[in-house]
């Protein structure tokens, strides 16, 4: 399996402007844990995650570092702090050195690279631009579904398309909190939904999809503020 078997494709972005509050409140909206920023042009150019956001000087929780730290380092580095908890956009809070992988890396490097790297998620590119994102749980949803048989790759590709599309067109469950990972004809369905009604819809337009030989929903019902990614 490969990231565009398992990854999120309806991705919540910003832009490098967003004002920082609005980012907040995104994240707050859609129940994620980080944002890529990506330009005019399509382009990654940063990420914004809760990690990026914990040191405001609104909230009272800018880093202090104490004496020895303050000699040891530079007040340029004092500089990039500042920026980063009085910033007031996307541009100032980000993290700017982002890894990211292609459409057709292995599960199993991207579980690399996360491990390597100490990240929760990676964009996933085309041709330099975004076109989905792999977190920690994309990852366990693909690894727990793998078989050793997938000669069935194109056609399991090609199920997961039709259920994507049909949970978000028919139903408005949108991409960005939930998972469909279809291994030679078998869906599991995970992440969350609104409420009861939909977690049995979801299930329904996945058993009706063309190929699908059995499903497995773990669908979850969404509490107040937790997301998928």
């Amino acid at each position: 399996m490969h990231a565009v078997d398992v990854m999120t494709r309806e991705v919540i972005t910003v832009s490098p402007q967003t004002p920082v509050q609005e980012i907040v409140n995104l994240m707050l909206r859609n129940r994620i844990s980080a944002a890529p920023v990506v330009d005019d042009a399509g382009k990654v150019v940063g990420m914004v995650s809760e990690g990026d956001l914990m040191y405001r000087a609104e909230n009272q929780t800018n880093r202090r570092d104490s004496w020895w730290l303050t000699a040891l380092f530079s007040a340029r580095n004092d500089a990039a702090d500042y920026v980063k908890s009085h910033g007031q956009r996307a541009r100032n809070v980000m993290t700017r050195d982002v890894i990211s992988v292609e459409e057709d890396t292995p599960l199993y490097k991207i579980a690399q690279t996360l491990e390597k790297h100490r990240i929760k998620r990676v964009p996933v590119l085309r041709e330099g631009k975004l076109v989905g994102i792999v977190s920690r749980s994309n990852l366990l949803h693909g690894l727990s579904a793998m078989r050793a048989d997938n000669s069935g790759a194109e056609g399991d590709l090609a199920i997961r398309d039709h259920i994507v599309t049909e949970m978000k067109d028919k139903l408005g469950i949108p991409g960005s909190m939930t998972n469909v990972v279809v291994v030679d004809g078998v869906v599991t369905l995970w992440g969350l939904v609104e409420n009861e009604n939909e977690r049995q819809a979801a299930g329904v337009a996945a058993e009706n999809a063309p190929g699908v030989k059995n499903v497995n929903n773990h669908l979850g019902i969404a509490p107040a503020v937790i997301g998928p990614y």
